[in-house]
């Protein structure tokens, strides 16, 4: 009885161990992913002697300068102006993502037509294409139609689906619908666009949601696209805008300001994600059927 006793005692033991040992490991892993975003909040309070000077997250002072300077800038507008201009294109871009990825995709998951094997096929090769591959011909295409400087070559991709990752996306979650769904309410007197609506729609929001957090976050972060379409400055968005303020040409650099502003761009899509978390984490991870 006493060795029993004795052999559970040293398994508790092995097991407070072993659970303690991996707290630490995953508590060091953890510091080390972020520590760059601790760095950054830190670095918005130092001065730029100190940001340069010390490794340390913490600065030495708090200070709420930076985040008031570098809002205003030093030039004609202010990062309102800057946000306003990024949420003109990504909102719609959003909006439109979602409609003609969905129509897209309904067409390939519930309907049978000459050429679908074809031109599946070719939609998943697009998903490899580099996307700069695209660039000079969509660039004099756009040119051509004189609307260069305008949002317009930032949103029209989206209209035609043209970005087939979400497609892709949507093409899984319908095929895991089962078409016993579609069958029944055709029954009840739906037609196509009601099915998409009425039954496939409420089953796909965690993929619809999961599509609305990623495209949010590719474009709000978008640098290349607004350099090469935009050149008014008062239409420039955010990414542009932390470009202009890191111009070295212009003398000493606020780097303070700089990364102020970067933490202040990351929170729409913080606290985006941290909303739909819930939605997002299932949209991924699951086949999009509840029950």
């Amino acid at each position: 009885m006493q060795n029993t006793s004795s052999f559970h005692s040293k398994q508790d033991t092995r097991k407070r161990v072993n659970s303690a040992l991996r707290y630490i490991i995953l508590t060091v892993f953890a510091i080390i992913m972020i520590y760059p975003i601790l760095w950054l909040i830190g670095a918005t309070f130092k001065t730029n002697a100190e940001i340069f000077t010390s490794a340390s997250f913490i600065p030495s002072r708090i200070d709420f300068t930076p985040y008031v300077k570098g809002w205003i800038t030093g030039g004609d507008y202010t990062f309102t102006t800057y946000f306003i201009n990024t949420f003109e294109y990504v909102i719609p871009k959003i909006l439109l993502t979602l409609l003609s990825a969905t129509l897209v995709a309904y067409g390939f998951a519930r309907f049978e037509f000459p050429g679908k094997k074809i031109m599946f096929s070719l939609l998943m090769a697009t998903m490899f294409l580099p996307a700069v591959v695209t660039q000079i011909p969509l660039y004099l295409f756009f040119r051509d139609l004189h609307l260069l400087d305008t949002y317009v070559p930032l949103i029209a991709r989206s209209a035609f689906a043209q970005e087939p990752f979400f497609v892709f996306m949507l093409i899984q979650f319908m095929r895991s619908i089962p078409r016993t769904l579609d069958e029944a309410a055709t029954v009840d007197g739906c037609g196509s666009f009601g099915i998409l609506r009425l039954v496939l729609l409420p089953s796909l929001k965690p993929a619809l949601i999961s599509c609305v957090i990623f495209q949010f976050m590719w474009s709000f972060g978008d640098f290349l696209g607004p350099l090469i379409y935009i050149t008014s400055p008062s239409k420039y968005p955010v990414s542009i805008a932390l470009k202009l303020n890191a111009d070295t040409s212009a003398g000493t650099v606020p780097w303070n300001q700089i990364f102020a502003m970067s933490l202040v761009s990351l929170l729409p899509a913080i606290i985006l994600f941290f909303s739909a978390q819930k939605y997002f984490v299932e949209g991924v991870t699951s086949s999009g059927i509840k029950g």
